[in-house]
C-alpha cells in the first residue's frame, strides 16, 4: 500500500494500534518534520502517518506479542494469600466442617502457619477475626514461612531453605511438627517373629511324601501324626502322646496317608493306602465307621459340617456325608492326575482342589463340574488356603517347576496376584489374627516364610528344617504353628498374636490411615 491511496484517520489508526503490528516513530524524523513532508505532496507508506490518538497517548508505548503483566508496587502489597473477604458461602461452609476437626486445625496450623501445636492461637478465630495467630501480627497475612519454595537445603547449601523430611518419617506431615503434635498416634514397631521354634518333637516314620497330608490340629487343642502304620494324639495342653491306632500289619502292610479332624475337634478321619477311609472317635479311641469307594489311596480330606471330601490317586473326590449309611453321595471328575489338596472355604459354600495335573478347582456341593478352574500353574498344587477375612479369597502353591504363591478372586475367576517364592510351595495356611499367609518350601530352601497380605511383603523367614517343609498346621487360638519334614521332626513356632492384639493392631491401622487422610 502507498500513500496514493487515501484511508481515513481512524482506520490508519486503528490498524496503528492492532497487536499484531509494532508502531514507532517513522524513519524520516520529528513529527514536526512529517508535517512538513505530508504538505510538500511527498509521498509516504501508511505507517508515515500516525493517528493523533496514537501520537498522543502512545507516543513512548512499544508493542509485542507478549503479554507482561504488571509489577506495581501497589499490587503486590494488597496481595493477601489468606484472603477473607473473598470467602463464598459453599467454602464457608466447607471450613467450618474443616474446623471441627481439631487434629485438622492442628495439622493446618503446624505445617502452613508454623504454630506450634498447643499454642493459643487458632485457626477458626482467627478466620473470624475474634484473635490472630502469634506471630503473625493483628490482621491475618500471608505466612511468614517461604509456603512456596523450589529449593531445599542439606548441608551442602544451607541456605536453600529447610532440610528435606526424611522419607522414612512415620508422619504424614512434616517432622518439626511432629515432635509435639499430639494428633497422630506413633506408628507401631514391626511385630517381632521368633527365628527359632519353641519345641521340637521327633517324629519317627514319618513320611517324606509330598502328596501326603499326615498333621493336623484340632479345636480341642490336639494334634494328630500319621507316622507309618500309626496315627498318634498329642495334647497341646498336657503334652501326653497317645497311640490312636495302628492300621494291618499283616502281608500287606497298609499305611497312613491323609488325617483331618472335624470341626468341633471329636472324630478324626484317616486315609489309607489300602483305598479306604476311616473315622475314630478320639474321645473313646474307637473305630466309628470304614468307607470305601476310592480306587487309589487317599492322600487328602477336608471337612464341611457333617459332609467329609476326600481326594485320591485315583483322581476323584467323593463327597460323603457320614450321617449316611452310603459310602458317598457324589464323585467329582475333573482332574486329569492324583488330587493332592482339598479345602473347604470357612462359609462351607466352596471346596477347592489341587491337583498333580497343575489345575485348581473350586465346586459347590450341587455341582458335578468345577464352577472354577485355574490352569496358571506350571506343577503340581498341593497348597491350598482360604482367606478367613475377605470372602472368595484363595491362595494356592504350585510345585518345584511353578514355585508361586498365586491368590485368586473365586468369585469373578480372576488371578490377583502373585509372588515367586523361588522354592517348592508344599502348603499354605492362613492367619485367622491377622492378614498374613505362612507358606512352607521345599526344594531348595526348605524354610516357613510368613507373608502380608495384601503387600505380600515378607514378615518373617524361619529355618531349621534340613529337608523339605511337607506337613503344616494351625493351633485352634492362631498363635502358633507346626511343621512336619523328612528330617522326621516337628517344630513349633510362635508366630502370629493372640486375637485380641490382632483385632487391635487392625483397628489402629485403619483408625491411622483414616487420620493420615484428613480430606
Amino acid at each position: 500500500m502507498t500513500g496514493d491511496t487515501e484511508m481515513p484517520e481512524a482506520s490508519m489508526g486503528m490498524l496503528a494500534g492492532t497487536p499484531y503490528s509494532s508502531p514507532t516513530r517513522a524513519s524520516g524524523g520529528s513529527p514536526a518534520q512529517m508535517r512538513r513532508r505530508a504538505d510538500s505532496g511527498v509521498s509516504r507508506s501508511l505507517h508515515d502517518f500516525p493517528s493523533p490518538r496514537a501520537r498522543s497517548s502512545r507516543e513512548h508505548v512499544v508493542y509485542s506479542d507478549r503479554f507482561i503483566p504488571s509489577r506495581a508496587l501497589s499490587s503486590r502489597r494488597s496481595f493477601n494469600v489468606l484472603e477473607r473477604e473473598a470467602a463464598t458461602s459453599e467454602s464457608s461452609h466447607f471450613a467450618e466442617r474443616e474446623d471441627s476437626n481439631p487434629a485438622y486445625q492442628q495439622v493446618l496450623q503446624s505445617e502452613l502457619l508454623g504454630i506450634p501445636p498447643g499454642s493459643q492461637g487458632d485457626l477458626s478465630s482467627s478466620r473470624s477475626g475474634t484473635a490472630s495467630a502469634p506471630g503473625l501480627g493483628a490482621p491475618l497475612s500471608s505466612p511468614h514461612k517461604r509456603m512456596f519454595r523450589y529449593m531445599s537445603g542439606d548441608r551442602f547449601s544451607p541456605l536453600a531453605g529447610a532440610p528435606i523430611d526424611s522419607p522414612y518419617a512415620s508422619s504424614p506431615v512434616g517432622g518439626a511438627s511432629t515432635e509435639s503434635f499430639s494428633g497422630i498416634e506413633p506408628r507401631r514397631a514391626p511385630r517381632k517373629i521368633a527365628r527359632s521354634p519353641y519345641k521340637v518333637l521327633d517324629a519317627p516314620a514319618l513320611q517324606d511324601d509330598f502328596y501326603l497330608n499326615l498333621v493336623d490340629w484340632s479345636a480341642q487343642n490336639v494334634l494328630a501324626v500319621g507316622l507309618g502304620t500309626c496315627v498318634y494324639l498329642w495334647s497341646a495342653a498336657t503334652s501326653r502322646v497317645v497311640k490312636l491306632c495302628e492300621l494291618g500289619t499283616g502281608a500287606a502292610p497298609d499305611s497312613v496317608c491323609s488325617v483331618a479332624w472335624s470341626g468341633r475337634g471329636s472324630y478324626l478321619a484317616i486315609g489309607t493306602n489300602s483305598n479306604e477311609t476311616q473315622i475314630w472317635d478320639a474321645n473313646k479311641s474307637q473305630l466309628v465307621r470304614t468307607m470305601q469307594g476310592h480306587r487309589g489311596r487317599v492322600g487328602c480330606m477336608s471337612w464341611s459340617s457333617h459332609l467329609l471330601s476326600t481326594g485320591s490317586r485315583d483322581r476323584t473326590i467323593l463327597n460323603r456325608d457320614v450321617r449316611a449309611p452310603e459310602d458317598f453321595q457324589s464323585r467329582l471328575n475333573a482332574h486329569r492326575s492324583e488330587v493332592c489338596g482339598l479345602k473347604w472355604a470357612p462359609d462351607d459354600r466352596l471346596l477347592a482342589s489341587g491337583g498333580n495335573d497343575n489345575m485348581v478347582g473350586c465346586w459347590n456341593a450341587n455341582s458335578p463340574n468345577p464352577v472354577q478352574r485355574f490352569e496358571s500353574h506350571t506343577a503340581a498344587v498341593k497348597a491350598l488356603a482360604w482367606s478367613p477375612h475377605q470372602h472368595g479369597l484363595l491362595a494356592s502353591g504350585g510345585g518345584t517347576a511353578d514355585q508361586h504363591i498365586r491368590f485368586w478372586n473365586t468369585s469373578s475367576g480372576a488371578q490377583l496376584t502373585s509372588v515367586n517364592t523361588g522354592s517348592q510351595v508344599c502348603n499354605l495356611v492362613w492367619s485367622r489374627n491377622v492378614n498374613e499367609i505362612v507358606s512352607t518350601h521345599g526344594y531348595s530352601q526348605n524354610q516357613v516364610c510368613v507373608w502380608r497380605w495384601p503387600t505380600l511383603a515378607k514378615a518373617a523367614t524361619l529355618t531349621g528344617h534340613t529337608t523339605r517343609v511337607l506337613y503344616l498346621a494351625a493351633s485352634p487360638d492362631g498363635q502358633t504353628i507346626v511343621t512336619g519334614a523328612g528330617d522326621e521332626t516337628l517344630r513349633f513356632w510362635n508366630v502370629f498374636p493372640s486375637a485380641h492384639v490382632g483385632a487391635a493392631a487392625a483397628d489402629s491401622s485403619v483408625s491411622s490411615m483414616m487420620r493420615a487422610h484428613i480430606r
